[in-house]
């Protein structure tokens, strides 16, 4: 019988059915269908820009011309760059050599600023973004307040955001969405003798998934409320990036992708299926001055690691908006571009980043007593990772975002403003530190532990920083250099051990 699906309903779309090689793939090898085009997400709604526009800034159009092959290149002058700038130029009918004689770079950089300063041009960054100020209070060690409320604040301007529910308005009014699959299914295999495997291949075909589809069309509905109900599955990625082999300068953007879209498109970049959502600063340059003016002391490091993880909780209550709490609970109707009206219903469907970030977004303590965001297995427990117990340990030591968490936060957090105990004191690690919490209330917990969302259960395995570039890469080729190193049949032993607990399993 091959593969199979079972829909919980008929669906009313079925994106895969016109799938073809080209819409999955980005191999130069292969022609690309003229319907292809039509499926790229353009990002947010901006004002139309005319090509006599694109190089306004600019000297002249081939200077213009120049800077895009400058800035959409690589920092490398290798052969392929050389033949990429012809190009430009050779392809471009309104180039003209005569202009190239007086091209100087700084004077075109110089115009670049001058012109993006000028608010009348039509590039302008407020179109889909918003500019907010968040702020944090700050605790200071034997300093009482009343409560939380009562302590200094520290605001942190510019963090440039889109609202999520903007996004996926739009993304799912545009023709894109007609790839994705609004109804997730479960996927089956009969083998040849006639056995039946359950399949993973995709987000839409999870249980995750299914279980979240079930969840909303099992809730009351509204008189006329005849619409159908789908889940927009939504998985967020944030990696704090350097920009410069040599500098500090850095950018942390949070990027959007969405679960209802095949990981094939997801994974094409010309799909453009990443969406923007916030880039993020960092604590002020100046924080130890504000610090001593308000307090007249600069601030520990305790209370620094602090306030950098409230940075990151306030910056998702930013995002987590009364107007997203509206689409989680309630959904949005949208007009889909297939011309069917559906009520979308928002879900957290993943959150993948490094081990660092994870701590941060987790609220839990950096390499801490419990090192994992998920469970509570023990550090010193960690060398029997792999083993059939410890699997066991992982599943009934789960992390539950539950009211003891929540309370024991809360407790610690009245200690240190309403009494002054230090923020790494000994009062708030005995009431902390048996699962390595940090006395921040968490964003994801505040906003949608109410719905029994457990926020731990969306940080997901990061394969590009825990295992391609990650530590467990460099640990493991160490290794294997120390199996080497030993001689006799160490590799060989290994790899038959590895082979037959693959096939055991």
């Amino acid at each position: 019988m091959g593969l199979y699906r079972i829909y919980p309903t008929c669906p009313t779309l079925a994106p895969e059915a016109n799938l073809t090689l080209e819409r999955v793939t980005d191999a130069p090898t292969l022609a690309c269908d003229d319907g292809a085009a039509c499926r790229v997400h353009s990002g947010l709604s901006t004002p139309e820009i005319t090509a006599e526009q694109l190089f306004d800034a600019f000297t002249n159009h081939t200077s213009g011309v120049l800077m895009s092959w400058h800035y959409s290149g690589t920092n490398s002058n290798s052969g392929a760059n050389v033949n990429r700038l012809a190009e430009f130029l050779s392809l471009d009918p309104l180039c003209s050599l005569a202009h190239l004689s007086g091209f100087n770079f700084t004077r075109e950089m110089k115009l670049l600023d001058k012109y993006i300063e000028d608010k009348s041009n039509p590039f302008q960054i407020e179109y889909g973004w918003c500019q907010s100020t968040i702020k944090i209070r700050l605790p200071m060690e034997k300093k009482k307040f009343l409560s939380k409320a009562d302590a200094p604040e520290l605001s942190i301007p510019g963090v440039f955001h889109h609202s999520l529910t903007d996004i996926i308005t739009h993304v799912f009014e545009n023709n894109i969405s007609q790839t994705f699959n609004m109804m997730p299914f479960e996927q089956f295999w009969t083998t040849p003798d006639h056995r039946t495997v359950r399949v993973f291949g995709e987000a839409y075909a999870s249980p995750v998934l299914m279980e979240a589809y079930k969840e909303i069309n099992a809730l009351p509905r509204d008189p006329g409320d005849d619409f159908e109900h789908v889940v927009a599955s939504i998985m967020v990625w944030s990696d704090a990036t350097h920009l410069a082999s040599f500098g500090d300068a850095s950018l942390w953007p949070f990027y959007v992708y969405f679960g209802n879209q095949s990981k094939y498109t997801r994974g094409r970049p010309t799909a453009h299926a990443s969406h923007h959502l916030a880039y993020i600063p960092t604590l002020p340059n100046n924080l130890q001055e504000i610090y001593v003016n308000i307090f007249g002391q600069p601030t520990s490091s305790d209370v620094y690691t602090h306030l950098k993880r409230e940075l990151m909780q306030a910056i998702w209550r930013l995002i987590l908006d009364d107007k997203f709490m509206e689409a989680y609970e309630h959904g949005i109707v949208i007009r889909c571009s297939d011309g069917i009206t559906q009520r979308v219903f928002l879900r957290l469907f993943s959150y993948s980043a490094d081990y660092p970030e994870k701590v941060l977004l987790s609220t839990i303590k950096f390499l801490g007593g419990c090192l994992c965001p998920c469970c509570l297995v023990k550090k010193a427990d960690v060398h029997k990772m792999g083993m059939k117990l410890n699997m066991k340990s992982r599943l009934t030591k789960q992390c539950i975002d539950d009211f003891r968490q929540q309370r024991s936060i809360e407790e610690a957090c009245n200690l240190i403003f309403q009494l002054g105990v230090p923020v790494g004191g000994s009062h708030v690690k005995a009431i902390l530190d048996q699962a390595s919490y940090v006395l921040i209330r968490n964003a994801f917990s505040e906003r949608l532990a109410q719905f029994g969302f457990n926020m731990f259960d969306m940080f997901v395995v990061d394969q590009l920083h825990e295992f391609e570039i990650g530590a467990w890469k460099a640990m493991f080729t160490h290794l294997m250099r120390i199996l080497l190193a030993a001689g006799g049949n160490a590799v060989t032993d290994l790899n038959e051990w590895y082979f037959f607990a693959r096939y055991l399993s």
